[in-house]
């Protein structure tokens, strides 16, 4: 009898220990599970990082600049252009200094009219280029030629000792563009200026145009000049879309066709013409006036 019990207590004590071992392993067991599928989740995370950073990566590559040459300044306005702007200074062109002639580049005319005691008159023109490059930091060419083209059309308000500022936006000629006018007082008479800042996609152009009535001869009709500085513009436009292939016969409208047939930039340093500099310079209309004290 005592045996018998002996066994069955050592039955019991074995059972007992079985059972309490089976939760462990069940435990056991679903920790390996829960950590195989945290390794699933992370994979998926770490994949899903992986594509988001290279979809990041190819969004901010800036795009090329549309235009990745200008044409040659001096040559800009065709000859029948010159005869009505500059009559007596057709062949007096002078091309500014540049350091590099892709991303910058003016020119410079000047006309007398000497009419002995009757007076004479005097016109100016000038028209300057800018070539803005896409920046990977920067931005697009498009974006910095923008951004340059609302400063300049500013400086252009801003003359110092001008009189009678006005101005206004312009149609029809580039993506944007926009004309200042004001008289300026000199010694010998009263200069009226016309200033045309305009952008066609990553170039700017800034057509400076004007006239003075001298030794007591009428001072030229803004409205002649405005006139005739506008037509200049629209053709300095279309002077940068020929140079790049566009269709020479197109209307550089505003937004439409003055990206017709683009070029790509060409590779190499970026962000140049990124300030006024040496090409402008010689565009100021005080100094066009200076020039002939």
């Amino acid at each position: 009898m005592h045996r018998s019990v002996q066994r069955h207590r050592q039955r019991l004590t074995r059972v007992l220990v079985g059972a309490a071992a089976l939760p462990v392993m069940l435990v056991a067991s679903g920790c390996s599970s829960d950590s195989g599928d945290g390794s699933g989740d992370d994979a998926k995370k770490d994949s899903g990082s992986s594509a988001s950073s290279s979809a990041t990566e190819a969004a901010a590559v800036v795009k090329e600049a549309t235009y990745a040459k200008l044409p040659e300044p001096c040559k800009v306005f065709s000859s029948k252009t010159l005869k009505e702007l500059v009559p007596e200074g057709t062949k007096s062109g002078k091309e500014g200094k540049s350091e590099d002639i892709s991303t910058r580049g003016n020119c410079s005319w000047d006309s007398l009219d000497n009419k002995g005691v009757d007076g004479s008159q005097f016109r100016w023109l000038n028209v300057s280029l800018l070539r803005f490059e896409s920046d990977q930091s920067r931005g697009t060419g498009e974006k910095l030629a923008s951004e340059y083209y609302t400063k300049h059309a500013e400086d252009a308000r801003a003359v110092e000792d001008a009189k009678n500022t006005k101005s206004q936006p312009v149609s029809g000629t580039g993506n944007e563009a926009t004309l200042v006018t004001y008289d300026l007082k000199k010694k010998e008479g009263t200069f009226r200026q016309q200033t045309l800042v305009t952008r066609v996609e990553n170039v700017v152009v800034t057509v400076d145009y004007n006239g003075a009535g001298l030794a007591g001869n009428d001072s030229p009709k803004a409205a002649d000049l405005t006139k005739a500085a506008e037509k200049a513009a629209k053709e300095a436009v279309q002077a940068v879309v020929t140079a790049n292939g566009g269709n020479s016969g197109a209307t550089s409208g505003s937004g439409s066709d003055a990206s017709a047939s683009p070029s790509k930039s060409a590779s190499g340093s970026s962000g140049k013409g990124s300030d006024l500099g040496g090409a402008d310079d010689d565009a100021s209309p005080s100094k066009s006036a200076t020039k002939k004290d």
